[in-house]
């Protein structure tokens, strides 16, 4: 262990993960660090983890009973009063096809499946005997030398290496103190994550969710699920539990003085929310802070000198109301990043300008290009009109239209309209019309 080591990784979470795959694919020796007691021990989040790049780093993982829970081929989209629901609803069976567009995962079981992954590439590397997970320990200082990063302090003891990836969470210490962030993310750019898992007989799950096999729904909730707090709700389902929580505003909360765990209580009682959720039996509550994918929270430089920051470390996530993409980004970056350092250590040059190939490589990505592109929907969704009026409106209209009176039946649009008079205005409607079209 008294060795330089090519790489150090500071976080076990998806970013540090998918880093440390690459490396140990490529033969380079890294020490891969967790301050958990496992990778995963610490990592109280989970949902989606959408897209492919799973499959490049675990070929085949469909085969496996382990890791992942459902895939997802029903999508759904529901606007919320404190009544009524009025959902947008799809689903698939062009999504059953291999690989998966989008796996469910509980963070604490997939974490410590994907570091067996990575141990086993460890394992069938040059640098079986000198590549290490290494889990209680919490780093405390990346060393500099000449504005270059050295190693990691951690307690006592220095351990030394060509370069440092930072993979930890939003907010850390570790990227403040190198330069790379300024000062804490303001509270206006940070959400609280909160999350209850509620365990149902595996039968009753699937019956009522509609569930086949290892098929899975995920569904995000817009308008009283937040009670009346930025933000927003979602419902996953795992094997034989659901993830139901919310994601709201840190800086809201505060200005409005409600307790999140009053909030999701609240949001329990919905009708159709209470429906969803009986006979369940809550498990496992827990909170997490992630970023409100603007990005200006982005650092602007995300490399130094032996240095690289991915995943929520640099802040790379978005709801651009498609979909929560936080994980998928972390996996890409964690990859990019170890490809960077594999390229560098072809050259042995480590300095500022080899590590601008990560930004670079970032920047030319899915995740910079549609985080630059979908900033305004990023906006809309925080904006009041969509997260009170219009689910309001929608489900005003919607108890209308569907209910059958022994009355003549008005016109759609004559209901719409006194809908439209009631919680908001057509030039309302025109504005965020506008603005949806140019955003999405």
């Amino acid at each position: 262990m008294d060795e330089k080591f090519d790489c150090i990784i500071v976080g076990a979470g998806v970013a540090g993960l998918a880093a440390a795959m690459i490396l140990a694919r490529n033969n380079l020796k890294f020490l891969l660090i967790e301050k958990g007691d496992f990778p995963g021990s610490k990592n109280v989040s989970g949902g989606v983890l959408w897209g492919s790049d799973l499959a490049k780093l675990v070929p085949n993982y469909w085969d496996e009973d382990a890791g992942w829970d459902r895939f997802i081929n029903h999508r759904r989209l529901t606007f919320m009063d404190n009544q009524s629901a009025f959902s947008v609803d799809f689903k698939s069976s062009h999504f059953n096809e291999t690989p998966y567009t989008g796996v469910v995962v509980l963070r604490s079981k997939f974490d410590r499946w994907l570091a067996g992954k990575v141990q086993e590439a460890i394992d069938a590397s040059e640098y079986a005997m000198d590549s290490f997970i290494a889990p209680n320990i919490l780093v405390e200082e990346i060393l500099m030398e000449n504005g270059n990063a050295v190693g990691i302090r951690t307690g006592e003891d220095r351990f030394y290496s060509d370069s440092v990836i930072i993979a930890e969470g939003v907010n850390n210490l570790l990227t403040r103190q190198v330069g790379l962030q300024d000062t804490y993310v303001p509270a206006d750019h940070i959400l609280t994550g909160i999350k209850e898992i509620i365990r149902f007989d595996e039968r009753v799950l699937e019956d009522r969710f509609q569930l086949n096999g290892r098929s899975g729904m995920s569904n995000e909730f817009v308008g009283f699920s937040t009670d009346g707090v930025e933000g927003g709700g979602f419902l996953y389902t795992n094997k034989n539990t659901i993830s139901l929580g919310l994601v709201l505003g840190l800086k809201d909360l505060r200005e409005k003085e409600k307790a999140p765990y009053d909030i999701l209580n609240t949001f329990k009682q919905h009708p159709v929310i209470s429906d969803m959720i009986r006979g369940g039996e809550v498990v496992e509550y827990s909170a997490h802070v992630v970023s409100s994918g603007d990005k200006r929270i982005i650092p602007k430089r995300l490399c130094k000198g032996g240095l690289l920051v991915c995943g929520e470390a640099a802040n790379l996530l978005m709801n651009s109301g498609k979909a929560i993409q936080g994980m998928d980004y972390a996996m890409r970056s964690g990859i990019l990043a170890a490809e960077a350092i594999v390229n560098a250590k072809k050259t042995s040059d480590f300095g500022e300008a080899s590590m601008q190939r990560y930004q670079a490589a970032l920047e030319d990505s899915y995740i910079m290009k549609d985080i630059n592109n979908f900033q305004d929907a990023v906006h809309l969704l925080h904006d009041p009109v969509m997260t009170q009026k219009v689910p309001n409106l929608l489900c005003d209209f919607g108890r209308n239209f569907f209910s059958i009176k022994n009355e003549p039946t008005r016109k759609a649009r004559q209901m719409l309209g006194e809908s439209v008079k009631k919680y908001s205005s057509y030039w309302e409607l025109m504005k965020v019309g506008v603005k949806g079209a140019k955003a999405l």
